[in-house]
């Protein structure tokens, strides 16, 4: 979709430093698509702060060249996230695949599994109508720029095609290794009808990440989604997921967040088919203590089927400075009747040095719809504080306590249980070594 024109010198300088620090693939099934979208970053520009979407979010340090530094954060202190779980591991170490770390067979009944680098050879793939798709769709209204470049730029990623239920999940884990990486991956998803697969991502993948997932939930399909963006506080990341769901087909995805000094997260879902359902959730612990902490969460659904619903949950924590974003917003088009919609975004603040800027919209062109959004701002509830208090428990535990069960609602958009269990127990664990100091 054409992205209105920007005139402004500035952008457009920059824009172009930006792609002459790129090596653009060539050739292969991706060329037309990587084309287009290079064509579209071109038209609309680098974002800027005076962008509407980016007023909350300075973008310099996911535009500049070269990619910021970051250091590397200590390892060892506790096991990779869903390590002891049965899964199929596909490792990228800042940004390149890893066959070491990764599974030895990437064979699994029902999945057909391929990386970028060596199916973008051949002119024909199935992933050849959907490379690049549903982010140029994800174009309107709104300007993606990061997006298209990531399109335009990436060398690698994973194209999986399920075509029936998934025995174990596929673990994307993502390594940080260079003080210098600027990582970018685009992936490729397609859920055929009635196929079930649940992705797994982990890690923080480089000082630099640009990262998009394009996801087709055919008619029927189910997709899980459950990510843990890693602890490294001096990494930038921009991630976006483009989705777009089918009659009856299920779409579900869960974020979790520690640490960094710039994340923006998007998550771009189109509902096309009659009783399809999509959630998107997240939760955030910020912590400015031991350098910035910003992260951003921007969320754009649209309802074009009838009898649909989605969810929109999520919550940050902040505390010394940290600063948290959100923006979220439900679009019904006309004849998107019997529409279920609902968000809500919160924060709790620790302290009176952080903040939470939140902008929730709702746009709404049909007449029988039951849609709504809330977002609030608090402290510690004092009085949940005293009662715990009162019954011998010591106030840091307490405040972990609170923390955690402020938390509970966007916990429980995942699922799978035993994957809930493993993301309160390391909450619990960051918590408590917090309280250590």
């Amino acid at each position: 979709m054409a992205v209105p024109a920007r005139k402004d010198a500035a952008r457009s300088e920059a824009t172009e430093a930006r792609i002459a620090g790129l090596s653009l693939p060539r050739g292969g099934f991706t060329a037309a698509a990587r084309a287009a979208a290079l064509a579209r970053l071109r038209e609309m520009g680098l974002a800027t702060k005076r962008d509407e979407y980016w007023r909350y979010t300075d973008p310099a340090g996911l535009n500049v060249t070269p990619a910021p530094e970051a250091a590397l954060f200590p390892a060892g202190d506790e096991a990779p996230l869903f390590e002891a779980r049965d899964r199929l591991v596909i490792c990228f170490a800042d940004g390149r695949f890893d066959p070491a770390r990764s599974s030895p067979d990437l064979a699994m009944a029902g999945v057909e599994i391929a990386r970028l680098a060596e199916a973008d050879r051949a002119d024909i793939h199935w992933a050849r109508d959907l490379y690049g798709t549903l982010e140029a769709r994800g174009q309107s209204p709104v300007a993606r720029p990061l997006a298209a470049l990531n399109t335009a730029a990436a060398a690698d990623g994973v194209l999986i095609r399920v075509t029936g239920r998934a025995a174990k999940p596929v673990h994307l884990v993502y390594v940080h290794e260079s003080t210098t990486s600027d990582a970018i991956l685009h992936h490729v998803v397609r859920i055929e009808p009635g196929a079930d697969l649940t992705l797994l991502e982990t890690g923080p993948a480089a000082a630099r990440f640009n990262n998009v997932i394009e996801v087709d939930v055919a008619a029927g399909g189910r997709f899980h989604h459950v990510r843990a963006q890693g602890r490294d506080r001096a990494r930038r990341a921009a991630t976006a997921i483009f989705a777009r769901v089918g009659a009856g087909g299920l779409f579900k995805s869960f974020t979790l967040t520690a640490n960094g000094i710039l994340t923006r997260n998007e998550c771009v879902i189109e509902i096309v088919g009659d009783g399809a359902v999509a959630h998107v959730a997240g939760a955030a612990l910020g912590d400015g203590a031991t350098g910035d902490f910003h992260h951003d969460d921007t969320v754009f659904v649209t309802h074009d089927a009838v009898g649909c619903e989605s969810r929109q949950v999520f919550k940050k924590v902040l505390r010394n400075g940290a600063v948290g974003v959100f923006q979220g917003k439900i679009l019904v088009k006309a004849g998107a009747q019997k529409t279920d919609g609902y968000q809500i975004s919160q924060s709790l603040l620790l302290d009176e040095e952080s903040q939470f800027l939140a902008k929730p919209e709702l746009e709404i062109y049909a007449d029988d719809v039951k849609c709504s959004h809330g977002s609030t701002t608090g402290a510690i509830d004092e009085t949940a504080l005293f009662y715990l208090r009162s019954r011998g428990v010591p106030r840091e535990d307490a405040v972990s306590l609170l923390v955690l069960s402020f938390l509970a609602d966007a916990i429980a958009e995942v699922e799978d249980e035993g994957l809930q269990a493993e993301i309160v127990a390391r909450l619990e664990g960051w918590l408590r070594r917090r309280r250590r100091g």
